[in-house]
């Protein structure tokens, strides 16, 4: 298979809040659908079309699966086979802060643990570096200078080239990257959870990141699929609500939340898009805002979602349309399991 020559022809690139790096509008997550229970010839199929697509930025973590380390494992197959000669043209994050081995050693935010699986996720991608390494989440009982401390030494080791945080709230996200900067290192991105469904990055997380010139590139745009037409008339047998190990159960999907994405579903009708490209539009209205970052369980997923790049305006009155269509704005986190496997991206 080759590669497509015109692969940047279509992509839209946003700069990084002030960093020199460039960032797809749509990036792919390997959250799920990457793992050891899924198609590798799917997962395959969906890293080359995104490459094709201009998609540039993959993004993994420690224990995306299942089982966990498992995406990271095949990820690193799909670079070798089919990507091997274009590295220098790929952004490759992963993370560290949610359990990944069993012991007090195998979680949180200890400099013990995060080094230790950046060296581990190194090796299950067999690469030499990446481009960026994250701090998962925060961790209350582990010094935030500690969990700095071990990002900046990824840096000084040559393992990553820059660093980044995810879901820290806005006074969190002030305090580390207060250290980082006093440690000088090149802390560029924070990745939060934002949807049409899940707003709390609005209650000043996204004021923080563009007064500090830090780029953000928000998770979960699609609210885990919900923002699509997969669930507008039920749930289809093999969607991620009906899968035992998926983060979106059918409970979450009541009928009010059903009547929402129908009149949202209108809306980007009227718009000429679908729901999802809708979603990711809506998400990218804001200039703070780098990239995307969609999950894909079918390569027709990867281009309706580039596909929204075509028309990323909206009217102050489709705005309203759709601050009218979601009434009481959520600004708290779905509801979704935790512990071994569960991540915030």
């Amino acid at each position: 298979m080759t590669i497509e020559t015109n692969r940047y022809d279509r992509m839209t690139y946003r700069r990084c809040g002030r960093s020199g790096v460039l960032l797809p509008a749509v990036s792919l997550g390997l959250w799920h659908n990457f793992g050891s229970v899924d198609s590798p010839d799917e997962a395959r199929a969906m890293v080359r079309r995104a490459f094709d697509l201009g998609i540039t930025h993959f993004d993994l973590a420690n224990n995306y699966g299942p089982e966990p380390g498992s995406a990271e494992e095949n990820f690193g197959r799909i670079l070798r086979h089919d990507l091997a000669g274009h590295r220098d043209e790929l952004i490759i994050s992963t993370k560290a802060g949610w359990r990944m081995w069993p012991g007090p050693y195998g979680d949180h935010g200890s400099r013990k643990y995060m080094l230790a699986s950046l060296d581990q996720s190194l090796r299950r991608m067999q690469l030499e570096y990446v481009d960026i390494f994250y701090h998962h989440r925060p961790d209350p009982d582990t010094p935030l200078e500690e969990s700095m401390l071990a990002l900046d030494q990824s840096v000084r080791q040559g393992k990553a080239l820059y660093v980044g945080i995810s879901a820290y709230d806005p006074d969190e996200t002030r305090a580390a990257l207060k250290i980082l900067r006093e440690l000088r290192t090149p802390v560029i991105i924070h990745q939060p959870r934002y949807s049409m469904f899940d707003r709390r990055a609005e209650d000043g997380l996204l004021e923080v990141l563009a007064d500090e010139g830090i780029g953000c590139i928000v998770f979960s745009p699609l609210a885990q699929g919900l923002l699509t037409d997969k669930y507008l008339r039920g749930i289809p047998e093999g969607s991620r609500a009906s899968k035992e190990h998926g983060a979106l159960r059918p409970d979450d999907i009541t009928e009010d939340r059903r009547a929402q994405l129908l009149r949202l579903n209108e809306i980007a009708a009227n718009r000429g898009q679908s729901l999802a490209q809708l979603a990711i539009a809506w998400v990218l209205r804001h200039e703070t805002v780098s990239s995307a970052l969609i999950g894909a369980s079918r390569v027709a997923q990867i281009d309706d979602g580039v596909a929204a790049l075509d028309n990323l305006s909206l009217s102050d009155d489709e705005l309203r349309e759709i601050d009218d269509a979601l009434g009481a704005t959520e600004r708290s986190a779905p509801a979704s399991p935790r512990g071994i496997g569960r991540n915030p991206t």
